[in-house]
């Protein structure tokens, strides 16, 4: 049986790495630790401040393309929970993971697209990478982001 592996190079054999944490587009905290708990802000999949894609999945974005913007999500994420923990080998599970898709109004594949964020996860983490899940379909998000995912990590 194999020693188990630090999250950080569980991600770089998926060839990523954590990003610097995105700045906040308001008066709000990128991620905020009460107790044994951490709440992220919603994470746009931001690639060197910029957003890779912008509009509706489908429509100008696909379910594919989504659900690697779902991804990035999820790192930016992470990254936002190791700036108040330290260290992603601080994190004991994944508690719940909230996904938007910005959507065109025929489209209902949003489990699928949010997917990217938590096949991620459970990569990373394993076992501790099983979340709870909510994934919704809006209208519109900031910056008209195909995606935005928020999360909460139990931490030690």
């Amino acid at each position: 049986m194999s020693e188990a592996k630090h999250p950080e190079e569980r991600l770089a054999e998926l060839g990523l790495t954590l990003p610097e944490v995105a700045k906040p587009a308001g008066a709000y905290v990128p991620a905020l630790r009460n107790g044994s708990l951490v709440y992220t802000s919603g994470q746009l999949p931001m690639v060197d401040g910029a957003l890779p894609a912008i509009g509706k999945v489908g429509a100008q974005v696909s379910p594919e393309q989504g659900k690697e913007l779902a991804q990035r999500c999820a790192l930016n994420a992470l990254a936002a929970v190791k700036s108040v923990v330290g260290d992603l080998a601080n994190v004991r599970r994944i508690v719940k993971v909230v996904g938007f898709v910005a959507s065109d109004p025929q489209f209902t594949g949003q489990p699928g697209v949010i997917n990217g964020a938590s096949e991620l996860l459970g990569y990373v983490f394993g076992e501790a990478g099983v979340h709870a899940r909510s994934a919704v379909g809006v209208a519109v998000l900031p910056l008209d982001s195909p995606v935005e995912v928020e999360l909460v990590a139990e931490v030690a």
